[in-house]
């Protein structure tokens, strides 16, 4: 497949992954990446939208939003370290017509600055779109930077929609999509260099709608974000076993297409697996569980969830935290062999 500029394979050093000891790729070795997605879309959006404005505090550079910067420096606002007064001001400019980006760290919109939201934004059902880098594991940095529970924390919020891309792909066709729905929108941002999987299933990202990406007779994995890349190489990896996967991919956290997810359920003989790079409190699991449970569905073969744990989780090197709570393809495949 032909490379874009952007696209290129993870890097690596020697026979390995180039990691730091708190930060790595979510790609494999050798998988195809492209580079700040969100942000060259962004870009590529505002040639045709002269309303739209991004804003800041302090991390343009590590949320991708420069790129976006650097193309329209009278479109971008650094509102330093004031998550508060971020949200403020993107409110502000939502209601003199402008559709303002802001953008940040997860932990900071979903923590410190969640009353604004939910007063200046949410509450006026104003058109602004919060982008957030690092959701759930996917920095080693410790509780202080990892979003463990944001889902759970937006999901109680009126009239907020919850956007979870799984790659490159998808995330460039989400940014117009979100752009032009009217109203607030939390995304969960992968930025950087971001794997690319989804364009090999001949994938379109739909507002609101869940898709199923590989159909399968034993094992149903409803997932989100980056957890359906990793629930697709799972289901390779289980085909070893004679283990046949469905991936139903949920980048609609809410709304939530409960019609869909109903109807991959309702199929007999498999079990149902939820995967999240969230934790298992509030999160994707819990609101298909109220789905199956409001409907009188039971899988037949059960229900369970990989997620991360209600706990606050350790620092340390990326790939090392995806193993030891229970994310990684490795431990995800081992937790589905033993329920089944």
């Amino acid at each position: 497949m032909r490379r874009s500029k952007y696209e290129k394979p993870a890097p690596r050093t020697g026979g390995g992954l180039k990691t730091s000891a708190m930060i790595a790729s979510l790609a494999g070795p050798d998988q195809r990446t492209r580079a700040a997605p969100f942000g060259h879309a962004l870009v590529e959006l505002a040639k045709s939208r002269p309303d739209l404005v991004g804003l800041s505090a302090d991390l343009a550079k590590y949320t991708d939003l420069h790129i976006f910067a650097q193309a329209h420096p009278d479109r971008f606002y650094q509102m330093g370290m004031a998550e508060q007064l971020l949200m403020s001001a993107a409110a502000g400019l939502a209601r003199e017509g402008f559709t303002p980006i802001a953008t940040t760290y997860a932990v900071f919109a979903a923590r410190r600055a969640y009353d604004f939201i939910c007063l200046a934004i949410a509450e006026e059902n104003l058109n602004v779109k919060i982008a957030c880098a690092l959701p759930g594991l996917t920095t080693g940095y410790g509780p202080s930077h990892q979003a463990t529970e944001d889902v759970a924390i937006f999901r109680g919020m009126p009239n907020m929609t919850i956007i979870d891309p799984c790659d490159a792909h998808e995330i460039e066709q989400v940014v117009p999509a979100m752009v032009a729905y009217r109203g607030p929108v939390y995304l969960r941002l992968l930025r950087g260099n971001v794997p690319l999987v989804l364009d090999e299933y001949g994938y379109t990202f739909e507002w609101g709608k869940a898709k199923t990406i590989r159909d399968g007779r034993d094992v149903l994995v409803i997932a989100s974000g980056l957890m359906t890349m990793r629930a697709l190489e799972v289901a390779q990896a289980l085909a070893d076993d004679r283990i046949d996967v469905a991936v139903l991919h949920v980048p609609t956290i809410k709304p939530l297409d409960e019609a869909t997810i109903l109807a991959e359920a309702r199929k007999g003989g498999r079990l149902v697996v939820v995967a999240e790079n969230h934790t298992v409190i509030g999160g994707l699991g819990e609101a298909v569980a109220g789905v199956l449970m409001r409907a009188g569905v039971m899988p037949d073969r059960g229900f369970r969830q990989v997620g991360l744990p209600d706990e606050f989780l350790d620092a340390g090197a990326l790939p090392t935290l995806h193993d030891r709570y229970g994310i990684s393809t490795e431990a995800m495949a081992r937790s589905i062999r033993e329920w089944l």
